[in-house]
């Protein structure tokens, strides 16, 4: 369902919408998005921070605790629960950090690659049926273009 332009984010005079006007209603759509996103997969039995922590530690490897943390922007008691929550479904393991023996590094397993895989594929299914079935060729073109812009903005 679209939403049309509102009196707050209506064009400017000249018919072109200001980038404050833009930067709302773009927010707000990518928000919702996001929130649908995340439900796609809730029978993964997972919270969003742990997919959060979860995809981190397949990109960027293994980390302790406390570096998750910052990088989460939680405390770490917050992600000792994390991580343990993690831990006992097998999705992550603790090992001795080579650093430092006094502390531990986390790290993905193969299950932890798997539930996230499928996490993943859920989210890509789900967008790509929406897509498949609201959208005529010509709108997807428009949704491609604006994806290549939007990639733009991020890498500024």
């Amino acid at each position: 369902m679209r939403e049309p332009l509102s009196e707050t984010t209506a064009a400017e005079p000249g018919g072109e919408p200001s980038a404050e006007q833009v930067a709302t209603q773009l927010a707000s759509v990518v928000s919702r998005l996001l929130r649908r996103l995340r439900t796609t997969s809730s029978d993964s039995l997972l919270t969003p921070t742990q997919r959060s922590v979860l995809a981190r530690l397949d990109q960027e490897g293994p980390a302790t605790t406390a570096a998750l943390a910052r990088a989460e922007y939680v405390r770490p008691q917050s992600m000792r629960l994390t991580l343990g929550a993690l831990e006992s479904q097998g999705l992550v393991e603790r090992a001795p950090d080579p650093a430092d023996g006094r502390k531990s590094v986390m790290s993905i397993t193969d299950v932890g690659r798997t539930t996230l895989g499928a996490v993943r594929a859920a989210k890509h299914n789900w967008l790509a049926e929406v897509i498949a079935a609201e959208l005529d060729g010509a709108e997807r073109r428009t949704v491609a273009e604006a994806t290549a812009l939007l990639d733009r903005l991020v890498e500024r």
